[in-house]
């Protein structure tokens, strides 16, 4: 069983207005939370630049699918600190290399959909061959990233990461948004974690937990999923030990089994009882490095 000690979140403070880069890096836009900008302060031409940029300092990533090279690179990703406060934005591309993780302490706002259907089974999925961070794993519902965008900036209730969960569960599953109407969604708690991919990439997210309970129509993405399938506990559990055990090359994402060890199976049973409100505490950011 992983520890973790939890870490109390802290009013937000005023933050320096901008700092800028070398000419090979673009300029992270500071900003404050209460005000955040309509759309992500970028124009149609920094996205070339970039491109150019990145291939010069990092190599042309010539093996990178095409899907995901684009989302790399189109997608912002909200940077935050510890406390979840936002501080500025950067590329996917930035937010996923393990040198500018450790260098600069890049930690980027992302979230974990755990869906459930109307017989209490999780639907699990397999991360596709061509993504650029863990290939092939089995992971939870859906994890993905709210990005830097007036719908998914939304502070209140947790909105802004609940709009961009609805958007991911279409892009990657097929899922209908009437399928997961947004206020369906409960968030029932934040974690910190840092996991490496491989020697280039990784993960240091502070991951929103989503639960939501729906039978849903499916139809998954293969850019983004490569098989899916619904578990019970019971199931579930005989996976962990497979994957324990090496069997058959299976793997899980490092995100998720922070949440099995942590705390699925507990508020699983709240979901089968209808007791989930009992479980929330989004009060504590839990940190699991």
């Amino acid at each position: 069983m992983l520890k973790f000690s939890p870490i109390k979140t802290i009013a937000t403070t005023t933050l320096p207005s901008h700092f800028h880069r070398s000419s090979f890096h673009f300029q992270l836009n500071r900003f404050s939370p209460k005000s955040p900008p309509k759309t992500p302060q970028t124009s149609a031409l920094t996205i070339p630049l970039r491109r150019r940029s990145y291939a010069a300092a990092m190599g042309d990533d010539s093996g990178m699918d095409a899907v995901q090279r684009r989302l790399m690179f189109d997608d912002e990703c909200i940077l935050v600190d510890e406390n979840d406060n936002v501080v500025g934005h950067d590329t996917k591309y930035n937010c996923h290399l393990m040198e500018k993780i450790e260098k600069d302490n890049l930690l980027h706002r992302a979230f974990s959909v755990f869906l459930f259907n109307s017989k209490y089974e999780l639907l699990l999925q397999q991360r596709s061959g061509t993504k650029v961070t863990f290939p092939l794993v089995w992971t939870n519902t859906c994890c993905s990233h709210p990005l830097y965008r007036e719908s998914e900036l939304i502070p209140e209730n947790s909105l802004g990461v609940r709009n961009a969960a609805q958007r991911k569960l279409l892009d990657e599953l097929g899922i209908p948004a009437e399928d997961v109407p947004v206020d369906q969604f409960t968030p029932l708690g934040r974690m910190l974690y840092k996991a490496p991919s491989d020697g280039k990439w990784g993960e240091h997210e502070l991951d929103y937990l989503l639960f939501i309970v729906r039978d849903v129509a499916v139809n998954p993405n293969p850019d983004e999923v490569a098989d899916i399938k619904y578990v019970n506990q019971e199931a579930l559990k005989e996976l962990l030990r497979k994957a324990d055990a090496g069997e058959g090359g299976l793997k899980l994402s490092p995100w998720f089994r922070l949440v099995v060890d942590n705390f699925l199976f507990k508020w699983w049973d709240h979901v089968q009882k209808g007791t989930l409100p009992e479980a929330i505490d989004m009060k504590t950011i839990h940190k699991l490095i």
